[in-house]
């Protein structure tokens, strides 16, 4: 179901907690609403819909995917970039990513994986596990 976007940033500032596959209809919802927002977003995470799981959903290169409880466990190449949220209503706001990052998280069946990613979708991903950290841009 595409769920309403939350803009409190109060709310958006905590942390969320260990997602369980109890949570699965909240992964769903969230690409849901991650494919209604297609044209002005690349990525989203569980607390963008009001629930505070560790939940992203992102586009990889062409295909939607999941991750419950992702933690980046090795970066690389520190850049300085510009992104912007749905979330947020103001303009692009200037941050910091890494151009090679290494993730642990669990997939849809909630087997723990560990992958590499690089380029735009890592920077995709380091947005949207900032935002399961409380961290807003």
């Amino acid at each position: 179901m595409i769920k309403e976007l939350i803009h409190d940033p109060i709310f958006l500032a905590q942390k969320s907690e260990n997602a369980t596959i109890e949570d699965k209809q909240v992964a769903i919802d969230l690409l849901d609403t991650l494919v209604a927002h297609k044209d002005s977003c690349v990525g989203m995470a569980a607390n963008m819909i009001g629930v505070k799981k560790r939940i992203i959903a992102f586009d990889n290169n062409g295909e939607y995917m999941v991750m419950y409880n992702p933690e980046i466990i090795k970066k690389s190449d520190q850049y300085d970039a510009e992104e912007g949220c749905l979330s947020l209503l103001v303009g692009p706001r200037k941050c910091k990513r890494y151009k090679t990052i290494k993730v642990q998280y669990q997939n849809e069946q909630f087997q723990q994986r560990i992958k590499t990613f690089t380029g735009w979708t890592a920077q995709i991903i380091q947005h949207e596990i900032d935002h399961c950290n409380g961290i807003l841009i």
